[in-house]
Protein backbone atom coordinates (compact mmCIF):
# COMPACT_ATOMS: atom_id res chain seq x y z
CA UNK A 1 0.00 0.00 0.00
CA UNK A 2 1.63 2.92 -0.97
CA UNK A 3 1.91 5.74 1.66
CA UNK A 4 3.04 9.06 0.48
CA UNK A 5 4.82 10.85 3.35
CA UNK A 6 6.19 14.15 3.09
CA UNK A 7 10.38 14.36 3.84
CA UNK A 8 11.04 16.20 6.96
CA UNK A 9 13.37 18.91 5.24
CA UNK A 10 10.24 19.58 2.65
CA UNK A 11 7.69 20.23 5.69
CA UNK A 12 5.69 23.10 4.94
CA UNK A 13 3.53 25.50 7.65
CA UNK A 14 0.85 23.31 6.12
CA UNK A 15 2.72 20.30 8.10
CA UNK A 16 3.97 22.39 10.84
CA UNK A 17 1.40 20.51 13.26
CA UNK A 18 2.66 16.89 12.99
CA UNK A 19 6.46 17.97 12.22
CA UNK A 20 6.06 18.66 15.67
CA UNK A 21 4.45 15.57 16.51
CA UNK A 22 6.91 13.07 14.85
CA UNK A 23 10.01 14.83 15.98
CA UNK A 24 8.44 14.75 19.94
CA UNK A 25 7.37 11.18 19.51
CA UNK A 26 11.03 10.40 18.29
CA UNK A 27 12.78 12.29 21.32
CA UNK A 28 14.77 9.94 23.41
CA UNK A 29 12.88 10.68 26.34
CA UNK A 30 9.55 9.94 24.43
CA UNK A 31 10.95 6.86 23.67
CA UNK A 32 12.35 5.62 26.56
CA UNK A 33 8.56 6.80 28.38
CA UNK A 34 6.92 4.47 25.21
CA UNK A 35 9.39 1.29 26.34
CA UNK A 36 8.32 2.19 29.68
CA UNK A 37 4.39 1.68 29.10
CA UNK A 38 4.77 -1.12 26.57
CA UNK A 39 5.97 -3.07 29.22
CA UNK A 40 4.14 -2.14 32.20
CA UNK A 41 0.50 -2.71 29.73
CA UNK A 42 2.87 -6.31 28.55
CA UNK A 43 3.05 -7.29 32.53
CA UNK A 44 -0.38 -6.87 33.00
CA UNK A 45 -1.42 -8.77 29.36
CA UNK A 46 0.66 -11.49 30.32
CA UNK A 47 -1.74 -12.62 33.31
CA UNK A 48 -4.64 -12.42 30.84
CA UNK A 49 -5.85 -14.78 27.96
CA UNK A 50 -6.92 -12.21 25.50
CA UNK A 51 -9.61 -13.73 22.65
CA UNK A 52 -9.22 -12.10 19.43
CA UNK A 53 -12.80 -11.99 18.03
CA UNK A 54 -13.20 -11.85 14.24
CA UNK A 55 -14.98 -13.32 11.31
CA UNK A 56 -18.51 -13.23 12.17
CA UNK A 57 -21.57 -13.01 9.54
CA UNK A 58 -21.78 -9.59 8.01
CA UNK A 59 -21.32 -8.69 5.16
CA UNK A 60 -17.41 -7.54 6.20
CA UNK A 61 -16.81 -11.04 7.54
CA UNK A 62 -13.34 -11.08 4.98
CA UNK A 63 -12.21 -7.52 6.15
CA UNK A 64 -12.50 -9.08 9.74
CA UNK A 65 -10.84 -12.13 9.28
CA UNK A 66 -7.86 -10.14 8.20
CA UNK A 67 -7.98 -7.68 10.45
CA UNK A 68 -8.18 -10.64 13.26
CA UNK A 69 -5.16 -12.37 11.64
CA UNK A 70 -3.41 -9.24 11.66
CA UNK A 71 -3.48 -8.48 15.39
CA UNK A 72 -3.28 -12.41 16.00
CA UNK A 73 -0.50 -12.56 14.85
CA UNK A 74 1.16 -9.31 16.82
CA UNK A 75 0.18 -10.42 19.89
CA UNK A 76 1.65 -14.05 19.56
CA UNK A 77 4.69 -12.18 18.62
CA UNK A 78 4.41 -10.15 21.46
CA UNK A 79 4.49 -13.35 23.83
CA UNK A 80 0.92 -13.57 25.21
CA UNK A 81 -1.39 -16.07 25.75
CA UNK A 82 -4.12 -15.64 22.94
CA UNK A 83 -6.93 -17.28 20.76
CA UNK A 84 -8.41 -16.02 17.35
CA UNK A 85 -11.98 -17.03 18.00
CA UNK A 86 -14.31 -17.00 14.23
CA UNK A 87 -17.43 -15.46 16.46
CA UNK A 88 -20.60 -17.73 15.78
CA UNK A 89 -23.68 -18.95 17.80
CA UNK A 90 -22.00 -20.56 20.15
CA UNK A 91 -19.21 -17.92 20.79
CA UNK A 92 -20.69 -17.49 24.45
CA UNK A 93 -19.90 -21.39 25.31
CA UNK A 94 -16.51 -20.75 23.15
CA UNK A 95 -15.39 -17.78 25.34
CA UNK A 96 -16.04 -19.48 28.73
CA UNK A 97 -13.98 -22.93 27.38
CA UNK A 98 -11.15 -20.35 26.39
CA UNK A 99 -11.31 -19.15 29.90
CA UNK A 100 -11.02 -15.52 28.19
CA UNK A 101 -10.69 -12.63 30.31
CA UNK A 102 -9.96 -9.82 27.68
CA UNK A 103 -11.28 -9.31 24.51
CA UNK A 104 -10.11 -7.62 21.21
CA UNK A 105 -13.03 -7.34 19.23
CA UNK A 106 -12.31 -7.00 15.23
CA UNK A 107 -15.64 -7.71 13.57
CA UNK A 108 -16.83 -5.15 11.89
CA UNK A 109 -20.71 -4.36 10.69
CA UNK A 110 -23.57 -6.02 12.11
CA UNK A 111 -23.51 -7.86 15.20
CA UNK A 112 -19.50 -7.22 15.98
CA UNK A 113 -19.60 -3.18 15.32
CA UNK A 114 -23.64 -2.78 16.50
CA UNK A 115 -23.51 -3.49 20.55
CA UNK A 116 -24.41 -6.93 19.83
CA UNK A 117 -21.17 -8.61 21.02
CA UNK A 118 -20.21 -5.74 23.38
CA UNK A 119 -23.52 -6.29 25.51
CA UNK A 120 -22.84 -10.13 25.25
CA UNK A 121 -19.55 -9.50 26.41
CA UNK A 122 -20.88 -7.34 29.54
CA UNK A 123 -23.20 -9.95 30.24
CA UNK A 124 -20.32 -12.53 31.04
CA UNK A 125 -18.11 -9.73 32.63
CA UNK A 126 -15.01 -9.86 29.84
CA UNK A 127 -13.25 -6.78 29.56
CA UNK A 128 -13.06 -5.46 25.74
CA UNK A 129 -11.58 -3.26 23.17
CA UNK A 130 -13.67 -0.52 22.07
CA UNK A 131 -16.82 1.26 22.33
CA UNK A 132 -19.70 0.17 24.54
CA UNK A 133 -22.97 -0.85 23.62
CA UNK A 134 -24.86 2.15 23.46
CA UNK A 135 -21.79 3.92 21.36
CA UNK A 136 -21.33 0.96 19.11
CA UNK A 137 -24.93 1.09 17.85
CA UNK A 138 -25.36 4.64 17.67
CA UNK A 139 -22.28 4.73 15.44
CA UNK A 140 -22.81 2.18 13.10
CA UNK A 141 -26.73 3.45 12.48
CA UNK A 142 -25.55 6.36 9.88
CA UNK A 143 -29.41 7.92 11.07
CA UNK A 144 -28.85 8.18 14.82
CA UNK A 145 -24.88 8.79 14.23
CA UNK A 146 -26.42 12.43 12.27
CA UNK A 147 -28.88 12.98 14.99
CA UNK A 148 -26.76 12.98 17.60
CA UNK A 149 -24.09 15.55 15.38
CA UNK A 150 -26.77 17.35 14.86
CA UNK A 151 -27.75 17.98 18.51
CA UNK A 152 -23.99 19.03 18.82
CA UNK A 153 -24.23 21.22 16.08
CA UNK A 154 -21.75 19.62 14.04
CA UNK A 155 -21.27 20.23 10.33
CA UNK A 156 -22.78 17.08 7.94
CA UNK A 157 -24.44 17.05 4.61
CA UNK A 158 -28.40 17.57 4.20
CA UNK A 159 -29.80 14.18 4.12
CA UNK A 160 -32.81 12.43 4.13
CA UNK A 161 -34.32 8.85 5.11
CA UNK A 162 -36.50 6.46 3.37
CA UNK A 163 -38.08 3.23 4.92
CA UNK A 164 -39.20 -0.37 3.61
CA UNK A 165 -42.06 -0.24 6.09
CA UNK A 166 -43.02 3.46 5.18
CA UNK A 167 -44.76 4.59 1.71
CA UNK A 168 -42.81 6.82 -0.45
CA UNK A 169 -43.07 9.99 -1.07
CA UNK A 170 -43.95 10.92 -4.54
CA UNK A 171 -40.99 13.48 -4.20
CA UNK A 172 -38.41 11.29 -2.87
CA UNK A 173 -35.50 13.93 -2.67
CA UNK A 174 -37.40 16.83 -1.35
CA UNK A 175 -35.15 19.65 -0.81
CA UNK A 176 -31.86 17.84 -2.55
CA UNK A 177 -30.79 18.57 -5.52
CA UNK A 178 -28.19 15.88 -7.53
CA UNK A 179 -26.29 14.40 -7.41
CA UNK A 180 -27.03 12.26 -4.29
CA UNK A 181 -25.45 9.29 -2.21
CA UNK A 182 -27.68 6.64 -1.45
CA UNK A 183 -26.44 4.45 1.27
CA UNK A 184 -27.62 1.53 3.84
CA UNK A 185 -28.46 3.12 7.63
CA UNK A 186 -26.57 -0.12 9.23
CA UNK A 187 -23.64 -1.26 6.81
CA UNK A 188 -20.06 -0.13 6.81
CA UNK A 189 -17.04 -0.80 4.27
CA UNK A 190 -19.10 1.41 1.41
CA UNK A 191 -21.22 -1.92 1.39
CA UNK A 192 -24.38 -1.40 -1.05
CA UNK A 193 -23.94 2.44 -1.62
CA UNK A 194 -24.17 4.74 -5.27
CA UNK A 195 -23.99 7.69 -6.22
CA UNK A 196 -26.70 8.71 -8.40
CA UNK A 197 -26.33 11.66 -10.45
CA UNK A 198 -29.24 12.22 -12.49
CA UNK A 199 -33.34 10.74 -12.16
CA UNK A 200 -32.52 7.26 -13.67
CA UNK A 201 -30.13 5.85 -11.56
CA UNK A 202 -32.35 6.62 -8.48
CA UNK A 203 -34.97 3.92 -8.43
CA UNK A 204 -31.96 1.15 -8.66
CA UNK A 205 -29.60 2.71 -6.02
CA UNK A 206 -32.42 2.77 -3.75
CA UNK A 207 -33.40 -0.87 -4.37
CA UNK A 208 -29.90 -1.52 -3.87
CA UNK A 209 -29.67 0.45 -0.68
CA UNK A 210 -32.93 -1.51 0.84
CA UNK A 211 -30.68 -5.34 -0.02
CA UNK A 212 -28.87 -4.64 2.51
CA UNK A 213 -31.55 -3.18 5.30
CA UNK A 214 -34.78 -1.80 5.93
CA UNK A 215 -33.43 1.60 6.45
CA UNK A 216 -31.39 3.69 3.99
CA UNK A 217 -30.45 7.26 3.67
CA UNK A 218 -29.88 9.54 0.51
CA UNK A 219 -27.50 11.72 1.57
CA UNK A 220 -26.41 15.71 -0.73
CA UNK A 221 -23.02 14.41 -2.54
CA UNK A 222 -20.15 16.53 -1.23
CA UNK A 223 -17.89 17.06 -4.05
CA UNK A 224 -14.49 17.28 -2.28
CA UNK A 225 -11.39 16.10 -0.81
CA UNK A 226 -11.99 12.59 0.80
CA UNK A 227 -10.18 12.92 5.16
CA UNK A 228 -10.23 11.09 7.59
CA UNK A 229 -8.70 11.19 11.11
CA UNK A 230 -7.74 8.30 13.65
CA UNK A 231 -8.56 9.11 17.80
CA UNK A 232 -6.74 6.73 19.88
CA UNK A 233 -7.40 7.20 23.58
CA UNK A 234 -8.44 11.00 23.32
CA UNK A 235 -6.13 12.01 21.14
CA UNK A 236 -6.17 12.61 17.48
CA UNK A 237 -3.75 11.14 14.70
CA UNK A 238 -2.33 13.06 11.87
CA UNK A 239 -5.23 13.90 9.13
CA UNK A 240 -5.21 11.55 5.90
CA UNK A 241 -6.17 12.67 2.45
CA UNK A 242 -7.33 10.00 0.42
CA UNK A 243 -7.39 9.58 -3.15
CA UNK A 244 -9.32 7.14 -4.76
CA UNK A 245 -8.42 5.44 -8.29
CA UNK A 246 -12.31 4.01 -8.44
CA UNK A 247 -15.38 7.03 -8.72
CA UNK A 248 -15.24 7.27 -4.89
CA UNK A 249 -13.37 5.45 -1.44
CA UNK A 250 -15.53 2.22 -2.43
CA UNK A 251 -14.82 -1.14 -1.37
CA UNK A 252 -12.39 -1.79 -3.52
CA UNK A 253 -10.66 1.06 -3.08
CA UNK A 254 -10.30 0.30 0.58
CA UNK A 255 -9.45 -3.14 0.43
CA UNK A 256 -7.02 -3.99 -2.90
CA UNK A 257 -3.69 -2.70 -2.57
CA UNK A 258 -3.22 0.27 -5.11
CA UNK A 259 -6.45 1.22 -5.76
CA UNK A 260 -5.92 4.20 -3.98
CA UNK A 261 -3.19 6.73 -2.34
CA UNK A 262 -2.94 8.15 1.27
CA UNK A 263 -1.17 10.98 2.25
CA UNK A 264 0.18 10.81 5.57
CA UNK A 265 -0.41 13.98 6.97
CA UNK A 266 -2.98 15.47 4.45
CA UNK A 267 -1.35 18.49 2.54
CA UNK A 268 -4.47 20.57 3.65
CA UNK A 269 -4.13 24.73 5.21
CA UNK A 270 -2.87 24.38 8.81
CA UNK A 271 -6.53 26.11 9.57
CA UNK A 272 -8.55 23.06 7.84
CA UNK A 273 -6.26 20.40 9.49
CA UNK A 274 -6.66 21.41 12.99
CA UNK A 275 -10.20 21.98 12.52
CA UNK A 276 -10.24 18.59 10.96
CA UNK A 277 -8.74 16.53 14.14
CA UNK A 278 -11.22 18.90 16.34
CA UNK A 279 -14.26 17.77 14.42
CA UNK A 280 -13.04 14.60 14.76
CA UNK A 281 -12.29 14.36 18.35
CA UNK A 282 -16.04 16.41 18.94
CA UNK A 283 -17.66 13.05 16.95
CA UNK A 284 -15.92 10.73 19.07
CA UNK A 285 -16.87 12.95 22.23
CA UNK A 286 -20.22 13.15 21.32
CA UNK A 287 -20.93 9.11 20.82
CA UNK A 288 -19.28 8.14 24.01
CA UNK A 289 -16.65 6.25 21.99
CA UNK A 290 -13.85 4.66 23.83
CA UNK A 291 -10.46 3.67 22.27
CA UNK A 292 -9.61 3.66 18.82
CA UNK A 293 -12.16 4.87 16.35
CA UNK A 294 -11.69 6.71 12.79
CA UNK A 295 -13.91 9.47 11.63
CA UNK A 296 -14.36 10.06 7.88
CA UNK A 297 -15.26 13.28 6.42
CA UNK A 298 -14.77 15.40 3.45
CA UNK A 299 -13.77 19.08 2.24
CA UNK A 300 -15.44 20.85 -0.44
CA UNK A 301 -13.78 22.81 -2.44
CA UNK A 302 -14.39 26.47 -0.44
CA UNK A 303 -12.31 24.61 2.49
CA UNK A 304 -15.50 23.82 4.79
CA UNK A 305 -15.34 20.29 6.46
CA UNK A 306 -18.27 18.09 6.59
CA UNK A 307 -18.62 14.78 8.79
CA UNK A 308 -19.90 11.55 7.31
CA UNK A 309 -19.34 8.99 10.23
CA UNK A 310 -17.36 7.14 12.30
CA UNK A 311 -15.56 3.94 12.49
CA UNK A 312 -15.25 2.32 15.87
CA UNK A 313 -13.78 -0.62 14.54
CA UNK A 314 -11.41 0.39 12.43
CA UNK A 315 -9.99 -1.51 10.05
CA UNK A 316 -6.29 -3.03 10.82
CA UNK A 317 -5.44 -4.55 7.42
CA UNK A 318 -2.63 -4.25 5.52
CA UNK A 319 -4.51 -1.30 3.67
CA UNK A 320 -6.17 0.59 6.83
CA UNK A 321 -6.03 3.80 7.77
CA UNK A 322 -5.57 3.74 11.32
CA UNK A 323 -2.17 1.88 11.61
CA UNK A 324 -1.16 4.07 8.75
CA UNK A 325 -1.86 7.30 10.62
CA UNK A 326 -0.67 5.42 14.16
CA UNK A 327 3.01 4.64 12.04
CA UNK A 328 3.40 8.68 11.25
CA UNK A 329 2.94 9.45 14.87
CA UNK A 330 5.77 7.10 15.76
CA UNK A 331 3.64 3.99 16.48
CA UNK A 332 4.19 1.04 14.80
CA UNK A 333 1.50 -1.47 14.43
CA UNK A 334 2.21 -4.00 17.49
CA UNK A 335 2.42 -0.84 19.94
CA UNK A 336 -0.37 0.08 18.62
CA UNK A 337 -2.30 -3.01 19.04
CA UNK A 338 -0.68 -3.14 22.84
CA UNK A 339 -2.38 0.61 22.98
CA UNK A 340 -5.81 -0.36 21.65
CA UNK A 341 -5.59 -3.33 24.60
CA UNK A 342 -4.45 -0.78 26.92
CA UNK A 343 -7.70 1.37 27.31
CA UNK A 344 -9.57 -2.49 27.64
CA UNK A 345 -7.48 -2.52 30.80
CA UNK A 346 -8.72 0.57 32.46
Amino acid sequence: MPVVITPIKGYTTENLTDLKLLKLSLHPRVLRGRDSFMKEVLDKLKTKKIGVLCGGSSQEREISLRTGEAIYKALVFLGLNVSKLDVDRDIALRLAKEGIDLAFIALHGKLGEDGTIQGLLEMMGIPYTGSGVLASALALDKVYTKKVFSYHDLPMAKYKVLEKKVETPGNILGELDYPVIVKPAREGSTIGVSIVRESKGLDSAINLAFGYGDKILIEEYIQGKEITVGILGDEPLPVIEIIPKTTFYDYQAKYEPGMSKHIVPAKLPPEQYELAQSLALSAHRALSCRGATRVDMVMDRRGKIYLLEINTIPGMTETSLLPEAAAVAGIDFKQLVVKILSYALD
